[in-house]
């Protein structure tokens, strides 16, 4: 993945995560994904007093493109303020290998530690539907 682009999905995931609704946790997110069709769309953490209820900053991003009709996916973004990189929690790791494949994710944190890597790093052995 080019630094060029990396770039624009941190940038894209840092103004996502100024719209993050955490008041449970107190731990604002930011994603942004980029799709085949070289858009990219973003989405932050939405907490719920159910915390089952809440969605992550990843799925949420991911959900707003594929219900814009994106089906197919090449990087996503993750940024918080972490002491190292933020990485995605398990679910979010699920989805984004389910719905991107074996994509770069990259990790950042607000203070500018960054780190490139494959979903499959994240979650090795993933479970996926030509599993079923």
């Amino acid at each position: 993945m080019d630094e060029q682009m990396v770039t624009k999905l941190l940038e894209a995931a840092t103004k996502a995560r100024e719209n993050s609704y955490s008041p449970y946790s107190g731990f604002p997110v930011g994603a942004a994904v980029l799709t085949s069709s070289g858009r990219i769309y973003s989405g932050c953490n939405i907490e719920a007093a159910s915390s089952g209820a809440t969605c992550c900053a990843e799925r949420t991003a991911i959900y707003k493109a594929v219900s814009e009709g994106e089906r197919e996916f090449k990087a996503i973004c993750c940024i918080a303020d972490t002491p190292d990189v933020c990485t995605p929690c398990g679910i979010c790791r699920q989805v984004i290998r389910e719905w991107g494949g074996d994509i770069d994710v990259v990790l950042a944190n607000v203070r500018g530690a960054v780190k490139v890597v494959k979903i499959s790093d994240l979650l090795p052995l993933a479970f996926t539907a030509d599993d079923m």
